[in-house]
């Protein structure tokens, strides 16, 4: 399988799944990742099933329920690109949740890892528990939306959002964590899945490393592209705004990485990627 994975047109009890990955389909160990379109007056129904497992509103706004207990709306924006922070579920290995939409149309990325059984609760993440980051400087800023980060408490799932303005370039410096090498770099088996703003734009990818792998894809609107091994990076066109959905998940929860050589000498003295906080966790966007 290559890192490029077209949408499909599966239908599960008549909603629309556009992507479905499992380990064994993508040749890893640990990240699975599907996506769920929705209509009005349907409701998408699932378990962990001794998975850790995040349920992400990409947009549209529905009623839900965590373990058969309503816990309200979720969902607010009408579009990934609204400058808002999305809701989600989180689910521990035994949990179930339950999804209905209410608005004419609802997209729902489901992603899960295997759980390290501390059998956490299950909880709603609001918009307001989400923090904010602007990440890089002039033609690589970008928004960062940590969902589900190192900082919030979980098993193995890493999930951020992102969005890079058009002609910026994003997952930058290129950099890797396909290695298990602690305290420097953690293996983590990574996902995009992509929206452009125009939906008949593009952007590009490219996925390698310095020992025959190289992989550079022109990516649309509703595409995923696997990270397996390798450094990678993201380019959105003139004209294009780009989204991406970052899932994460390996045998231990850091975000260790080695950046390409050759772009090292734009790090700070830190060694570090770095951005700023422009709202933190629990503080409402005004």
């Amino acid at each position: 399988m290559g890192v490029l994975i077209k949408p499909q047109t599966d239908r599960i009890d008549g909603i629309l799944r556009t992507v479905d990955i499992k380990p064994e389909t993508a040749g890893w160990q640990y990240v699975s990742f599907a996506v769920y379109q929705l209509t009005r007056g349907q409701t998408l129904c699932g378990a962990a099933n001794g998975r850790e497992t995040a349920v992400v509103v990409l947009y549209g706004t529905g009623r839900a329920e965590l373990n058969g207990q309503s816990v309200g709306q979720i969902g607010e924006r009408l579009s990934v690109f609204e400058n808002k922070a999305p809701y989600a579920l989180y689910l521990s290995e035994d949990a179930s949740y339950q999804v209905g939409c209410t608005s004419d149309g609802m997209k729902i990325a489901v992603a899960s890892a295997p759980t390290t059984h501390q059998h956490l609760p299950a909880r709603l993440i609001r918009p307001e528990d989400v923090s904010v980051e602007l990440r890089g400087e002039g033609n690589t800023q970008r928004r960062v939306q940590h969902i589900l980060d190192i900082d919030q408490e979980a098993e193995r799932l890493i999930v951020v959002e992102v969005i890079t303005p058009a002609g910026n370039w994003s997952t930058f410096p290129p950099h890797k964590h396909d290695t298990e090498n602690p305290p420097h770099e953690a293996y983590l088996e990574e996902t995009y899945y992509h929206h452009i703003s125009p939906s008949d734009g593009f952007a590009f990818q490219r996925v390698y490393n310095y020992e025959g792998f190289d992989e550079s894809v022109a990516v649309r609107d509703g595409d995923l592209v696997l990270v397996p091994k390798g450094y990678h990076v993201v380019s959105a066109t003139p004209g294009c705004d780009l989204y991406y959905l970052n899932i994460m998940a390996g045998p231990h929860r850091v975000w260790n990485y080695q950046v390409d050589p050759a772009f090292r000498r734009l790090l700070p003295p830190s060694g570090k990627i770095t951005g700023s906080i422009v709202r933190p966790s629990g503080q409402k966007e005004g």
